[in-house]
């Protein structure tokens, strides 16, 4: 059992015994939970910071894709093999839904938000519903596993039953809780954001898979019999999930991973770019790209590097049991990071003030032998919920379901 001195002792050793200041005047069960935390504290993430030096990138090329015109052509073969597989029990899907709706001033999880005008209309239910297509289609349920964060595990649960998970089989459905990782300020020392509690964030969105395995649910996926994983973020309200095409597409091209994308409406379009890289599949992010790279043009006279990423990626199941042995890099990230002072005052920064620690998507995408760049249309399949209002908002979200025959 953790006690306090083991606390004490680990934290004098890390030179960061002053978050034990107020111990003594927590409840039991606080103190418990606190000595969790720091028992759980990952010491080599902190010893990162200054130390994360700019990899140079490497020789750039474009990805293995198939067009939307392209798999119009094949989409019934496409199809037939993806519906094959998921009736099966071959596919899963994978919910991140770990955030809140913070910056859409809503102080739920983020898939809460109700996108509806003329009734309710949920994020979560939209991505239920686009799910529901493709189980009718096949004629079966697909296991769908929903990441939650420690900070909206229980809210996201009590929605879902709720609303009767929006008509989906409960036991289909299995949540987990992503892993969280400590936060520090500028000298590297530990935040808290509140007494007896550390700051901390959820471990960036590559942390999904290592997350499912700690919940045990690597075994669940084996016992069902899957062998691919789709996972898909929350605030893409027309993403289409476990889509048999996509998968068919995967399969039948004998990829060990795909993406879905959406073709750049303009060179200097602010999203990560699908790439080959050394030969190997990668995601350039808009900022990293040259000029020359951004405006660069293929023989037909579109835009060399075209294939933005929408964050739904299908992966092989044993290539991701092989990957998850191999260190995920670990990325230090400059945030704003409420936290309590000396005096115990809540501050709420409006600039950066210290470092999270992330493991993000991109880095699996690069440690995978291939990846497929499958394209999408941007109006019937890409609608994020990042702002209110503006670019990609709730508002032009809100346009896109009309356009795509879904009444609010």
């Amino acid at each position: 059992m953790f006690t306090k001195a083991d606390a004490e002792a680990i934290l004098t050793k890390n030179a960061q015994e002053h978050i034990l200041k107020d111990f003594d005047s927590l409840s039991d069960s606080k103190k418990a939970e606190f000595l969790k935390q720091i028992e759980n504290i990952n010491w080599a993430d902190i010893k990162m910071i200054g130390t994360d030096t700019q990899i140079p990138r490497g020789t750039f090329a474009e990805p293995p894709a198939v067009s939307i015109a392209q798999i119009a052509e094949n989409k019934e073969k496409y199809q037939e093999a993806g519906i094959k597989a998921i009736q099966k029990g071959e596919v899963a899907a994978v919910l991140l839904a770990g955030g809140m709706g913070t910056r859409l001033g809503f102080d739920l999880p983020k898939g809460c938000f109700n996108v509806g005008t003329s009734r309710e209309l949920y994020i979560f239910e939209c991505l239920v519903n686009n799910l529901l297509d493709v189980v009718k289609l096949a004629g079966t349920y697909i296991p769908f596993y929903i990441m939650t964060s420690e900070k909206n595990d229980n809210a996201t649960r009590s929605f879902f039953e709720e609303h009767n998970y929006f008509g989906y089989d409960k036991n289909y459905i299995k949540f987990f809780v992503q892993d969280m990782a400590c936060a520090v300020d500028y000298k590297g020392k530990l935040l808290l954001e509140e007494k007896g509690r550390l700051a901390t964030s959820p471990n960036g969105n590559g942390g999904w898979f290592t997350s499912m395995v700690k919940a045990g649910l690597d075994k669940d996926l084996h016992q069902r019999n899957v062998k691919w994983i789709n996972i898909f973020a929350v605030d893409n309200v027309l993403q289409r999930i476990a889509d048999p095409v996509f998968v068919g597409a995967t399969i039948l091209g004998n990829y060990q991973s795909a993406s879905k994308v959406v073709r750049k409406v303009e060179p200097h379009e602010k999203m990560g770019l699908l790439c080959l890289e050394d030969g190997k599949p990668s995601i350039v992010e808009y900022y990293e790209m040259s000029k020359e790279m951004a405006e660069a043009r293929a023989e037909d006279g579109s835009l060399q590097y075209k294939y933005g990423v929408t964050l739904n990626y299908l992966f092989a199941l044993d290539k991701l049991e092989e990957i998850v042995n191999n260190q995920l890099s670990v990325h230090v990230v400059e945030k704003k990071i409420p936290y309590i002072n000396e005096n115990g005052e809540l501050i709420s920064p409006t600039e950066p003030n210290g470092y999270k620690f992330e493991l993000l998507v991109l880095d699996m995408i690069h440690m995978m032998d291939d990846n497929l760049a499958f394209e999408v249309e941007r109006e019937k399949e890409f609608a994020p919920i990042k702002n209110l209002h503006g670019t990609d908002s709730v508002d032009s979200a809100r346009e896109l379901l009309v356009k795509n025959g879904i009444t609010l």
